[in-house]
């Protein structure tokens, strides 16, 4: 049962992606906002949601530091796990609008949230201050992108030419369906991975922290690496940064803003001492990445995903008592 979760979950998690980035595109075209803003907003914002949902009913449980680890952890996965894969796949081209205003939201965006997370709590005002501007940034990054749209027309690839050629209300559903997908297939393919590595580790004393750090972190982060993977081969790459770099936005401006809204957000000196410092490295990590030449390929891939094996290999030796 858990194998057929598994391949199933991984499925849906497909085809999801490909209703995703097909309804991206046409929505992209429809309300004449570029495929980047769309990656940025969209369908970041709703491979995002999960964690959301998941922050604000822990906070309401009256566990709102999970929304803590939630973040930093998806954060990290996002750049080092999710894009090291999709461009060891499908090496991506970043645009100059990516490096120079999209990236440096997302590092201000983490470093708001390590210095408000430096007294040990995250309280009202704090994620007020987040989430204002998660609202300035997303409305200026709509109005830009609509003043840019003759020149967006004039270099529209056939994807977009087809997109026009059905109504928006199906780019809606198509976008409804993809995310819907994405998030049941990512639970099934999460409960089947996990009961699978429950039954590999079973004797391990160390075994539901292993699981956690491991096959849940991917599981949770699948959603963007499908969507991100799907929109490199299908050539929209500017979906595919964007939806990364955006869901790392709206984890901390989003996610922590409107939870430290709801109540104040704790914050432990292991994750202030330790995965903060790898989600501030790895963010860094991306300067040259995305600054030494146009495309990010795969040696850069290799880069990042071995930014990320080294975190979980860190993670586990600090779990096995090595150090």
């Amino acid at each position: 049962m858990d194998y057929l979760l598994l391949i199933l979950g991984l499925a849906v998690l497909i085809v999801g992606g490909e209703f995703l980035v097909k309804g991206a595109v046409g929505f992209s075209a429809a309300f004449k906002i570029s495929p980047l803003v769309i990656g940025m907003t969209v369908v970041s914002f709703g491979t995002s949601a999960p964690e959301l949902l998941v922050s604000l009913q822990s906070a309401l449980d009256g566990n709102p530091g999970i929304a803590i680890g939630n973040v930093v952890g998806s954060n990290i996965a996002n750049i080092a796990l999710v894009l090291g894969i999709t461009v060891l796949i499908f090496p991506i081209i970043a645009e100059r609008q990516t490096k120079f205003v999209d990236y440096p939201m997302m590092l201000l965006a983490c470093i708001l949230f390590y210095l408000f997370a430096l007294d040990n709590v995250i309280e009202l005002y704090e994620g007020i201050i987040l989430f204002g501007i998660l609202v300035t940034f997303t409305t200026y990054l709509v109005i830009n992108s609509r003043k840019k749209t003759k020149k967006a027309e004039a270099e529209a690839d056939d994807d977009i030419s087809e997109a026009l050629k059905y109504p928006i209300w199906k780019s809606v559903v198509f976008l409804l369906i993809g995310l819907v997908a994405l998030y049941f297939g990512s639970d099934w393919f999460v409960q089947g991975a996990v009961g699978i590595a429950e039954v590999v580790l079973e004797g391990n004393p160390d075994k539901d922290s292993i699981i956690g750090v491991t096959v849940v972190a991917l599981g949770t982060s699948a959603p963007e690496l499908v969507a991100s993977i799907v929109a490199a081969i299908r050539k929209q790459s500017d979906i595919s940064v964007g939806n990364l770099i955006g869901s790392n936005i709206f984890n901390v401006f989003a996610v922590i803003g409107i939870t430290s809204m709801v109540t104040p957000i704790e914050v432990s000196d292991q994750v202030l001492g330790f995965d903060m410092y790898w989600m501030l490295g790895i963010v860094l990590l991306l300067i040259p990445i995305l600054l030494i030449g146009k495309r990010i390929g795969r040696l850069k891939g290799v880069i990042l995903f071995g930014s990320y094996v080294a975190y979980v290999t860190v993670i586990l030796m600090r779990i096995q008592g090595v150090f």
